[in-house]
């Protein structure tokens, strides 16, 4: 089910979803309103196209962040 709707994303959708999650200031919600795409296609999307250890620490960043910040990531 994930995978129909991140295939429909152009390369060009895809690394800007990549740039906003990487972004410290951008929380899943605002990428969501741009995309139309839920949080679990967020992670789909950066784990199909970045390493799998820049996927880990960005997952190990975000949960940090979300410890620590109410309404994040």
């Amino acid at each position: 089910m994930l995978k129909k709707k991140t295939n429909k994303l152009s390369q060009e959708q895809i690394s800007d979803i990549i740039s906003l999650a990487l972004s410290d200031d951008v929380s899943f919600d605002n990428i969501k309103k741009m995309y139309d795409i839920n949080s679990d296609e967020i992670k789909r999307v950066m784990k199909d196209n970045v390493s799998f250890g820049s996927y880990k620490r960005w997952r190990e960043r975000v949960k940090k962040f979300t410890e620590r910040r109410k309404h994040y990531k």
